[in-house]
C-alpha cells in the first residue's frame, strides 16, 4: 500500500486525534442539547429593539393585565432577567396574535409600536433545533406546528418530499420562512413532544441565542435538500488496502 495513504490513515486514526474530534462534537451536542432544553422568554407583540424597549418600559404592568390569553408576565424579584419588562414563554403560554392587539394598545409608553401591524411583529424565530426528534422528519405523519400557525402556508409551510425508496409514500416537511414568522410560539406549544422539537428563539436580548447560533438572518428555502446515506455501506474488514478500496468504491476518488 503507499505509504502516503497509509500515514494518512493512521494520522486520523490516532486517538490524540479521534479524541479531539469527539470532544468537538460532544460541545456541539451539548450547546444543541442546551438549546433543546431552556426556555426562552420572549417580548410582547410590537416591542422595539431591545435596549429602547428597556429604556422605553416603565414595568407597569399594563400589558400584561390587557393580555386576554395571560400569556404576559413580569420578572419577579429572584428571576434571572434583569429587568421587570414584560415577557412569555412559548411553551407555556404563546401570543395568539389578537388582531386588535390589546397588550400594544394598553401601553402608555412608546415601548410597544402601535403602528405596527401584528403580522410585522418579530418576537422571536421559530427554529427546529432537533429535526432527528421531529416526527415528520422521522417518517411520520405529523402537521401540528403547520397547523398550529397563524400564518399558516406562509409562516410555516410544508415540503413534499416523495420516498424515493417505497415511490408510494412522501414526507411533510415543515419549512420557516423567517421573513414571515412572527416569533409568536403557537408552533412551539403545539408540539406534541415532550421537549419540543421547534423552538422560538429570541431575536435578540437577554438570551441572545439567535446571534449566538447565527440564524438571525437563517431562510430555509425549498431548495434545501436532506442528505440522504449511501444505500448500502460496505463492511469494514479485510485490513488497511481493503478499508481504502472500499472508500475509493463508495466516494468515486481514487488515491493520486
Amino acid at each position: 500500500m503507499d505509504v502516503r495513504r497509509r500515514d494518512f490513515l493512521t494520522g486520523v486514526l490516532h486517538p490524540r486525534n479521534l479524541a479531539l474530534a469527539c470532544t468537538g462534537s460532544t460541545a456541539w451536542l451539548q450547546t444543541a442539547n442546551e438549546v433543546r432544553g431552556t426556555a426562552f422568554s420572549l417580548r410582547p407583540p410590537c416591542a422595539r429593539e431591545e435596549q429602547d424597549f428597556l429604556e422605553a418600559c416603565s414595568g407597569c404592568g399594563q400589558c400584561v393585565e390587557a393580555c386576554p390569553f395571560e400569556t404576559l408576565s413580569l420578572a419577579q424579584v429572584g428571576d434571572e432577567a434583569a429587568t421587570e419588562a414584560p415577557r412569555f414563554e412559548a411553551r407555556q403560554e404563546p401570543c395568539h396574535m389578537c388582531e386588535d392587539v390589546p397588550c400594544v394598545a394598553s401601553c402608555p409608553t412608546d415601548a410597544l409600536e402601535k403602528d405596527v401591524s401584528i403580522e410585522d411583529a418579530r418576537m422571536g424565530l421559530a427554529v427546529l433545533t432537533d429535526k432527528e426528534a421531529c416526527l415528520a422528519f422521522k417518517g411520520q405523519r405529523c402537521e401540528v406546528c403547520y397547523r398550529a400557525c397563524p400564518m399558516m402556508g406562509e409562516a410555516i409551510e410544508l415540503d413534499f418530499r416523495p420516498k424515493e425508496r417505497t415511490g408510494k409514500h412522501a414526507s411533510l416537511l415543515p419549512i420557516i420562512h423567517s421573513d414571515r414568522c412572527t416569533g409568536c410560539g403557537m408552533c412551539e406549544h403545539a408540539c406534541i413532544l415532550k421537549k419540543p422539537a421547534i423552538r422560538v428563539l429570541p431575536r435578540e436580548g437577554e438570551d441572545g441565542e439567535l446571534d449566538r447560533f447565527g440564524w438571525e438572518n437563517a431562510h430555509i428555502r425549498h431548495d434545501f435538500t436532506a442528505p440522504t446515506l449511501p444505500p448500502e455501506i460496505p463492511g469494514w474488514e479485510g485490513g488497511m488496502d481493503r478499508i481504502l478500496e472500499q472508500l475509493e468504491d463508495l466516494t468515486g476518488v481514487e488515491d493520486p
